[in-house]
């Protein structure tokens, strides 16, 4: 794994010793389910074979310090691990008070020693970072980076968490420390995937199921389309929709979107404007296509999900509004072309789109997909596939 490599080297370059280890945590595809997660709902993501790795080491430091260094940064972070209190939570629509990448894994510390208030010594350490993961793609980065993160500190300073307790860690540094609204879904998803499996995650327990995915043995793939339009969580349109989500469910007086059926919106309707209608009916009807996904899977197979993927993005684009011109060709081309079925992934805003399809198809709709995106005068996209992957865990 070249990430591996390069946190090693980098470690190394920034301490002059050998890391303790290296831990390594995935991104993740969401199959389906967007948006949902913050809305105590359902969600189907897997995780995929490009990882974050953390090259990490315990250094003899009485100022009780950690340094963070990134192969996407020009230098490291220094602060002692007693600040952090006074560094998060960050103050809702203000930058953090370290640089955004930094505070990924500072937050993380700051998160776990919360956690973890009983346990410690909570020791001085290195921390060396790089990813395969795309950035701004939509897979999660940044959960990817709060995994590996506190993969690691969890074994080295034997706060011994579980998966579920350090994805809620993850989720706290991200939305307390860069201050991005998220849900638990990206988190769960990169510490607790496994391979040909996606997992169904009811996002108000926390309770998990692996649904098996059979992609290979039916003979499909999953082609990931990266726009390269960058996208951030901690920006507007993201904390724009989840208030919009809010007020639904405040106008519904239910406690969140998941307790609202299909059979309410009629009612909804009537009680809001046409913008938060159309807010809340994504996700009550996306939480009836996580379920039904669930079903078909169960039922009949991978290859019966397609229709279900393409309502999914039309929802997203016409509903929630978080797609783009980019993002909708990627979809529209690549059905087009032969596929199942496809939809983005993601928050939106940019990122990337997936689609499911037949193995030998996926030079045919890889090139379908690079003409009509050099058609329309867009930058060229990535494209690559994914099979459902390994959870957060120790490499080395």
């Amino acid at each position: 794994m070249t990430a591996a490599r390069d946190a090693r080297e980098l470690f190394t370059s920034l301490t002059g010793r050998q890391p303790d280890g290296l831990w390594s945590a995935p991104g993740r595809v969401n199959l389906i389910g967007e948006h949902t997660d913050y809305n105590d709902g359902f969600v189907l993501p897997f995780a995929i074979p490009q990882r974050t790795v953390a090259a990490v080491g315990l250094r003899a430091d009485a100022r009780g310090r950690v340094m963070v260094g990134s192969t996407f940064a020009d230098a490291p972070v220094e602060v002692g691990l007693d600040e952090l209190d006074g560094l998060f939570p960050t103050a809702p629509g203000t930058p953090p008070a370290v640089p955004d990448w930094a505070a990924y894994p500072l937050g993380v510390a700051w998160a776990l020693r919360r956690a973890a208030s009983g346990s410690g010594p909570f020791e001085a350490l290195d921390i060396a970072i790089a990813s395969d993961v795309p950035v701004g793609a939509g897979l999660s980065s940044s959960a990817a980076i709060e995994g590996a993160t506190a993969s690691a500190l969890n074994d080295l300073w034997g706060t011994d968490l579980d998966r579920t307790a350090l994805a809620g860690v993850g989720r706290r540094a991200e939305n307390e420390a860069v201050g991005a609204p998220t849900g638990i879904m990206d988190q769960m998803a990169s510490m607790l995937g496994e391979p040909d499996t996606a997992i169904f995650l009811d996002c108000r327990s926390l309770e998990t199921r692996l649904v098996p995915l059979g992609i290979a043995a039916a003979g499909l793939a999953i082609l990931v389309i990266d726009t390269r339009v960058k996208h951030a969580h901690s920006t507007g349109g993201y904390r724009e929709r989840r208030a919009s989500c809010e007020l639904g469910a405040s106008l519904l007086g239910v406690p969140a979107l998941r307790d609202v059926s299909i059979a309410d919106l009629p009612h909804a309707e009537e009680l809001m404007d046409d913008v938060t209608f159309r807010r809340v009916r994504h996700i009550v009807t996306e939480n009836q296509r996580v379920l039904d996904t669930v079903r078909l899977l169960r039922e009949e197979g991978v290859r019966a999900i397609g229709d279900l993927l393409v309502a999914s993005h039309v929802s997203m684009r016409d509903d929630f509004e978080i797609s783009t011109p980019e993002l909708d060709t990627a979809v529209d081309t690549a059905l087009s072309a032969g596929a199942l079925g496809a939809r983005m992934t993601g928050g939106g805003f940019g990122g990337a789109a997936i689609a499911l399809l037949e193995q030998d198809a996926v030079d045919a709709v890889s090139d379908a997909v690079d003409a009509a995106f050099a058609a329309s005068g867009f930058a060229a996209p990535l494209l690559f596939t994914v099979a459902p992957s390994a959870g957060a865990h120790r490499d080395a």
